[in-house]
């Protein structure tokens, strides 16, 4: 399907600089741009390549200001990277726009399904489950029994939802994900053994929440794991048995979060962040990558880095000797000897 540049600014509601009438039907990295696609320019660090680009079509931010002649048609918007996320989102529903029930997939009974849903080839869906309208369901994934998936989400190739998880509206649950497994509880005995402590609770994923491959969310002893609207997970982070993870917090790949730690909304994560069970992360928190957290942050907006993490300010300070940890070492040593010396002559 083509485009020209006239509908597309007037989606953007942008402004046209050169031909409203040239067509693209893909889009493209600026520097990698060939006749007919969409690219976009807004890291001033590429500004070079919009001088080079074969892109027929790029979006700019309003205050550009070309140095050289451009030959692409320019759509100018107040921000170009979120102009084109739009554009982008939409490239995406055209692409998924699939519906329909396979005759190779299972559906259990008295589970309803919504209008324009799409569950492909080897999809299970179980007994009593509740699919919203345009749920699309792909090949291979499975959703228990008395799973509630409300209107447009969707389940990848290969996740497994267990039975009883409820997932909101507009959710992207990715490929291998495992939702509502079963919480690592279990009862140390007087024999050294361990009892299993049966996990009879669900989990709750709220509005707007996308969950990166195979990420996996456990499902509470009692009561509910819960990921609030707008939370961002990335691929391979593991989130425990009765975790709450507030409103809009994005966290990168490999955090690990142990259970019954509830943290705040808007904070963010980097890659490898790993927290102790049973403390309270406050609103706004920013983690480092690796940081290791072992008790509560009870601090707004605080920003942390380290293992144990520390505040980003007394981390930096610390950094500054960590490589001469040894000189010092040495330095101390030779202090000592020095002392011992004076003492002994006294």
């Amino acid at each position: 399907m083509k485009f020209t540049a006239q509908q597309i600014a007037d989606f953007l509601s942008g402004t046209i600089e050169g031909n409203p009438d040239v067509a693209v039907n893909n889009v493209a990295r600026i520097e990698e741009g060939e006749a007919g696609t969409l690219s976009f320019l807004a890291n001033p660090k590429y500004t070079s390549f919009i001088y080079t680009t074969g892109s027929t079509i790029v979006i700019v931010n309003a205050d550009f200001k070309p140095e050289q002649p451009v030959s692409a048609t320019l759509i100018r918007v107040p921000d170009a990277y979120s102009a084109f996320a739009r554009l982008l989102e939409l490239y995406q529903q055209f692409q998924t726009a699939k519906t329909g029930v396979s005759s190779l997939s299972f559906v259990g009974k008295n589970t309803t399904t919504g209008q324009d849903v799409y569950i492909g080839e080897f999809a299970f869906v179980g007994d009593s489950c509740s699919i919203a309208d345009r749920v699309k369901i792909y090949p291979q994934a499975y959703v228990g029994d008395g799973c509630v998936l409300d209107e447009g989400t969707i389940v990848y190739p290969g996740a497994k939802l267990y039975a009883g998880t409820k997932v909101g509206r507009h959710c992207i649950i990715h490929a291998g994900c495992v939702i509502g497994s079963d919480g690592f509880g279990f009862a140390p005995q007087q024999d050294q053994q361990y009892k299993k402590v049966p996990q009879t609770g669900i989990v709750v994923i709220e509005d707007y929440v996308e969950i990166g491959a195979n990420t996996t969310i456990d499902r509470a002893t009692l009561g509910a794991t819960i990921i609030r609207k707008g939370v961002k997970l990335d691929n391979l982070i593991q989130v425990a048995h009765n975790v709450e993870i507030g409103e809009n917090t994005v966290m990168a790949a490999q955090t690990g979060i142990s259970g019954s730690t509830k943290i705040g909304s808007n904070c963010m994560f980097g890659g490898q962040v790993g927290l102790a069970g049973h403390i309270n992360i406050a609103n706004g928190v920013k983690l480092a990558a690796q940081s290791g957290v072992g008790s509560s942050i009870r601090e707004v907006d605080a920003i942390m880095m380290g293992s144990p993490a520390i505040p980003l300010g007394d981390y930096k300070r610390a950094s500054v000797h960590f490589k001469r940890l040894d000189q010092m070492a040495k330095k101390i040593q030779e202090l000592e000897n020095r002392l011992n010396s004076l003492t002994k002559s006294e």
